[in-house]
């Protein structure tokens, strides 16, 4: 082999390397870029190895490979970067990787309250059933239990007592979902709460009313709940099937990805609470609150999907590049 030709050759592959190596932040594109550069100088590496007598050379390209595999592995940075990747990256690729678990439970959360809430209303049978008065006048007549348990505190304590509240809901379905059925038995409850309120103001003729007052901050709110019960159903399972992995390991990764979930949603339940604390009692027009909500509910999922997505595939490369570091250096 010329080893002349061949380090003139890819030495342009390798001065790529060490630039993405230096580089802050990079693209998907790079990432992979990144990986593929890694992979191919590592094998170049020991051809070199074992075809050239030149030292200077092979401790070059060892320097540059390490410098790569010192990113690769990550290295330390101070606490506000590590909070800003938290939620530019962590947070929503946790979120984004469990998104068919979370939208399972979003599609079985809405058929089991919708049923419900048909079964309650007109129906004498059900509200027997579930021990429901069967006058519930106090609760669905205007400016009843219903409306005025949005009103009948200060916004700001009303604020804080529903974003406490709606955070330890969630921290239970996450963190109970490694058993499964304490978390199914939460979700369902809630589903059930929802039906049954429905069905009542569907029968008083208020369903309107219910949905203006229940959807300004319920979008946000419930697609948390769907979120932390999805991620726990999730870590559950991982119990169950670890796949490949050994399954110590696979809870390991899973539970570091619903802790991060659990953190995230504590910002997210802020805004839903806010909402629910200034908005849904602000006596606006409910389009207007509602539209708050929606916008609210749109920018969250844009959020999971947009910048979500890219960072999940960007440290899945990083993962693996990560995988072959170790398996070259030991």
């Amino acid at each position: 082999m010329d080893v002349d030709a061949y380090s003139f050759a890819q030495r342009r592959h390798w001065d790529r390397l060490d630039y993405l190596t230096a580089r802050r932040r990079l693209t998907g594109a790079e990432v992979d870029e990144f990986v593929a550069l890694y992979r191919r100088s590592s094998q170049q590496l020991a051809r070199l190895q074992s075809h050239s007598p030149d030292p200077e050379l092979i401790n070059g390209l060892s320097a540059v490979l390490a410098r790569a595999r010192g990113r690769l592995l990550g290295a330390r940075s101070d606490t506000w970067s590590q909070i800003g990747y938290f939620f530019t990256h962590r947070f929503p690729a946790a979120v984004y990787r469990a998104w068919l678990w979370w939208a399972g439970v979003a599609g079985a959360f809405l058929v089991v309250a919708t049923s419900i809430g048909i079964w309650v209303s007109g129906s004498a049978t059900a509200r027997k059933t579930l021990g429901i008065p069967a006058n519930a006048e106090s609760l669905t007549a205007p400016g009843g239990r219903f409306e005025s348990y949005y009103s009948e505190h200060p916004h700001d304590a009303f604020a804080a007592q529903v974003w406490t509240n709606n955070a330890w809901v969630s921290a239970i379905a996450l963190f109970t979902g490694i058993l499964i059925l304490p978390a199914a038995y939460l979700l369902f409850m809630n589903a059930l709460n929802v039906g049954v309120s429905a069905g009542l103001m569907a029968d008083a003729g208020r369903l309107e009313s219910f949905f203006g007052f229940l959807l300004p901050h319920g979008m946000l709110e419930l697609t948390a709940v769907f979120v932390a019960g999805g991620a726990g159903l999730k870590l559950g399972w991982t119990l169950i099937d670890p796949g490949r992995a050994p399954r110590a390991e696979a809870l390991a990764r899973q539970g570091r990805a619903t802790a991060a979930i659990a953190l995230g949603l504590v910002g997210v339940l802020l805004v839903s609470g806010l909402i629910e604390g200034f908005i849904t009692p602000s006596g606006w027009p409910a389009p207007v609150r509602i539209g708050i909500g929606l916008v609210a509910e749109l920018g969250f999922l844009a959020y999971v999907f947009g910048p979500g997505r890219r960072a999940a595939q960007e440290q899945a490369a990083w993962r693996s590049a990560a995988a072959e570091g170790e398996r070259i250096f030991g």
